[in-house]
């Protein structure tokens, strides 16, 4: 098939990873892939195609209607079999570039942020919306924004191997950290006010915090107010996640709202242990008190608890994380994703109109 993924991201976080991921699997297939992104994106650097799959266009917002008739010039000529859009702001412009009838718009739903009157009537034409967690699947119907036929409830997964090869050559050494934005639903500030409780018990323990975001200056201002510079380093963008995440014993997410908790599956793939907020993502991931522990959201201590108990006991630590290391071999596979993507590719290829 002939697929065009489109995404304006300007970053990369774990939307990102997942088109790349799913991009990259589908060549590998056989398919014929393409990925429409804005200037200096981040996404062709993670992209195992030549150039010329690469299309550069402005993308600025929902309503730029340049980038749209560019889009849809490029799935005529290219024969484009699905559109195939991750953000909100892009499914206008996908849309409108699927309207050669033999082409299919597919949208990836992310987050759990709502949609708008916009996206009632874009997406409107989309033959699938695809979740990437029930969570986010029952905020779609609950918008009645998208019909209940539309929805394809698809967890994210995660390149297995990837994380089993890196693991294989790292040492683990009394490390806590986080991965993620730092922004301020993330609650890093939360992490970092754990941390120094968790600092106080193990003077040994460091901290890592991998990311990149606006709220950087004010998480350090607090790292610095609470004496934990010399302990706790900021990482900014990591190129190889897994290699960090082998080396961590205790991955902690403290974030007020998750879709999926792409960043806490990598960490179970990591065979890492977990402590995170019980957001609707994170409960559909972790089995509490056998995959990791959860946690009430901004609860400061109970994070801090609950890294000590993982701390203090290297045999639960290390069975929760071998527990952890099957549930996201066995359920959060990339090769599992992208078999249910490639079949709904298939489906909707079969439907006239």
């Amino acid at each position: 098939m002939n697929i065009l993924q489109i995404s304006s991201a300007s970053s990369f976080g774990g939307g990102e990873r997942y088109l790349a991921d799913l991009t990259n699997a589908l060549t590998d297939r056989g398919h014929e892939l393409y990925v429409a992104v804005r200037p200096n994106s981040p996404l062709p650097q993670h992209l195992r195609l030549p150039p010329e799959r690469i299309v550069t266009l402005p993308l600025r917002n929902a309503l730029d209607v340049q980038s749209a008739r560019e889009l849809h010039k490029f799935v005529r000529r290219k024969r484009i079999d699905v559109v195939h859009a991750h953000m909100a702001r892009d499914y206008s412009l996908a849309s409108y570039a699927a309207r050669r009838r033999e082409t299919k718009f597919i949208v990836t739903r992310h987050v759990l942020f709502k949609l708008n009157r916009l996206h009632r009537h874009t997406l409107a034409r989309a033959t699938r919306v695809i979740a990437v967690s029930k969570a986010v699947a029952k905020e779609l119907r609950e918008s009645g924004v998208v019909s209940r036929h539309q929805i394809a409830v698809i967890p994210n997964g995660v390149d297995v191997d990837r994380f089993r090869n890196a693991c294989a050559e790292v040492h683990r050494g009394l490390l806590v950290g986080s991965i993620g934005e730092l922004r301020t639903l993330k609650r890093h500030d939360d992490f970092i006010r754990a941390a120094a409780k968790i600092a106080a018990k193990f003077p040994e323990a460091q901290f890592v915090l991998a990311g990149t975001g606006e709220s950087r200056k004010q998480l350090e201002e607090l790292v610095d107010g609470l004496g934990l510079s010399d302990r706790f380093r900021f990482l900014g963008w990591v190129d190889h996640a897994e290699e960090l995440l082998c080396a961590m014993d205790v991955f902690v997410s403290a974030s007020e709202t998750e879709s999926f908790g792409l960043a806490i599956v990598e960490a179970m793939a990591a065979e890492t242990a977990v402590v995170a907020t019980a957001t609707e993502g994170a409960q559909e991931v972790i089995e509490d008190q056998k995959t990791g522990l959860l946690v009430p959201i901004g609860d400061v201590d109970r994070i801090a608890e609950a890294a000590t108990e993982l701390l203090v006991n290297p045999e639960k630590r290390r069975e929760m994380a071998a527990y952890a290391k099957r549930a996201a071999n066995e359920r959060f596979s990339l090769s599992r994703m992208v078999d249910e993507i490639e079949k709904i590719y298939l489906a909707t290829a079969l439907i006239r109109g």
